[in-house]
């Protein structure tokens, strides 16, 4: 009897503990719920990753450069949007944030590029091995796969609102639960105004407006469709892209870009 009495409070105790992990859970959703619904009439002033690319330029660089300026909807232009819808999500229109057969397609692409890097990683660790008994060598460098997201926009736009960019699971299923709610209470053309104008388009550089005048000193609402389209192609990895913005990939991906745009269907 007396452990069965002693057993009970340790119970009690856990069950206390679930409970007050399960309130801080959903007080955490509805704090997220309610900074969504207030985006439908409130323009975030910045987000989550803009907030720690702030803070990474700050200790990385000597000189900090930022440049942002928020402009509605009707200053994007439709090349623009459409530009983004098709090189980031052509099913931007119909989804309802989340994409599955994407996602399902991604995982099985990250999986052989996994299995493709552990290939090389020990191929190459061979090699310095043999190497080293011959008289020494660097060791072998770590290969890193090269990993896809499959995300639609919605979901892009929940992380970068307020997520970091993390590879967990838990991240990943907190990311698609912003995502239903983004789509549950603002309409498609504001999200995508939304991601417009906070995306990054290179080091310091967020949002459309912002990203033309670096790039071609125009307006977000005058950019042509090919400067539409490379500034589309560039948002994968804008940091790298940047710094080869006429390169035979981004030329090549520019022109596939600006043969879609026409069948792409505008919120």
């Amino acid at each position: 009897m007396s452990s069965a009495r002693q057993a009970h409070p340790v119970w009690a105790q856990v069950g206390r503990l679930l409970a007050l992990v399960l309130i801080c859970a959903l007080s955490l959703q509805l704090w997220f719920l309610l900074r969504v619904a207030a985006m439908a009439v409130i323009d975030p002033a910045s987000t989550s990753f803009q907030r720690s690319e702030a803070v990474r330029l700050l200790g990385e660089e000597a000189e900090f450069r930022w440049s942002q300026e928020w402009v509605p909807a009707d200053q994007l232009s439709k090349h623009l949007r459409r530009a983004v819808i098709a090189s980031e999500d052509a099913g931007f229109a119909d989804h309802p944030g989340v994409e599955w057969d994407a996602i399902e397609a991604a995982l099985s692409r990250n999986e052989k590029a996994e299995a493709r890097a552990e290939r090389l990683q020990a191929q190459q660790a061979k090699r310095a091995a043999q190497a080293a008994a011959k008289g020494g060598a660097a060791p072998a460098k770590k290969i890193e796969a090269k990993v896809v997201g499959g995300s639609t926009i919605t979901q892009q736009l929940a992380k970068n609102l307020f997520l970091s960019s993390e590879r967990t699971f838990a991240r990943k299923g907190q990311e698609m639960l912003l995502a239903f709610m983004l789509e549950g209470l603002l309409d498609k053309q504001r999200i995508l105004t939304l991601y417009l104008n906070h995306v990054e388009f290179g080091s310091g550089i967020f949002g459309a407006e912002a990203a033309s005048q670096h790039y071609y000193r125009s307006s977000a609402a005058k950019v042509s469709a090919e400067q539409a389209a490379r500034l589309a192609v560039m948002l994968p990895a804008p940091k790298r892209l940047q710094r080869q913005p006429y390169s035979a990939y981004m030329n090549g991906r520019t022109a596939t870009i600006v043969a879609r745009m026409s069948s792409v269907e505008l919120p």
